[in-house]
């Protein structure tokens, strides 16, 4: 895993409501791509990332949305102004249409759980993934818990990328807004090493 440059500022979360019905199961390329192209500077930006999308859980290639589903974008506080400013912003993502509504800025607040939806891994191995893992907390000194969930596997350029769901409690308030700050490992773009709050461990696995 490789981490990015330490940040020049903090970073924030802008939120985006979604106005759509459905995305393509696997959608997290077509996602980045579709914003690259109305964001030109997303794709050489150090600090962006692209949070997962809330779906409704399936085998079918197309999945809904969730109802009132929004798509966040964690930047450097120093973007968020020309976020902000976007009224209206519409992206075919893979064939399928998403009407971004007006935004609204989003914090990040210390908590001593946070969890990653998926975290991108070299391998299929669990303990290949969290050996990484701790190498790579451990540059930035980031204790806490750590409990490693379900693996998972998305496309990209037409080769699998495999990922686990990780989750991190005890934490200082120091520590957990580095975390979320920096991230972790590689494609911020595909949703991955994205840490947000989560009240409990229960759902690690899920």
């Amino acid at each position: 895993m490789t981490m990015s440059p330490v940040l020049a500022d903090a970073a924030v979360d802008v939120v985006f409501p979604i106005e759509g019905q459905t995305l393509p199961r696997d959608y997290a390329q077509a996602l980045q791509q579709a914003l690259s192209e109305k964001l030109p500077w997303l794709d050489a930006d150090p600090v962006a990332g692209i949070h997962p999308v809330k779906v409704v859980q399936g085998n079918d290639d197309q999945a809904l949305l969730s109802r009132r589903t929004s798509l966040l974008l964690r930047v450097g506080a120093g973007r968020a102004d020309e976020l902000l400013a976007l009224a209206k912003l519409e992206l075919s993502v893979g064939g399928h249409l998403l009407r971004l509504s007006r935004p609204h800025l989003r914090e990040l607040l210390a908590h001593t759980t946070l969890y990653a939806y998926r975290v991108a891994a070299e391998s299929a191995d669990e303990l290949t993934f969290m050996a990484a893992v701790e190498r790579e907390l451990a540059e930035w000194s980031i204790g806490g818990e750590r409990v490693c969930g379900k693996r998972q596997r998305m496309m990209v350029s037409g080769h699998a990328l495999d990922t686990f769901s990780l989750m991190l409690h005890s934490l200082p308030p120091e520590q957990s807004l580095r975390l979320q700050q920096h991230g972790l490992g590689l494609h911020r773009l595909l949703g991955c090493g994205i840490f947000v709050p989560h009240r409990s461990a229960a759902a690690v696995g899920s």
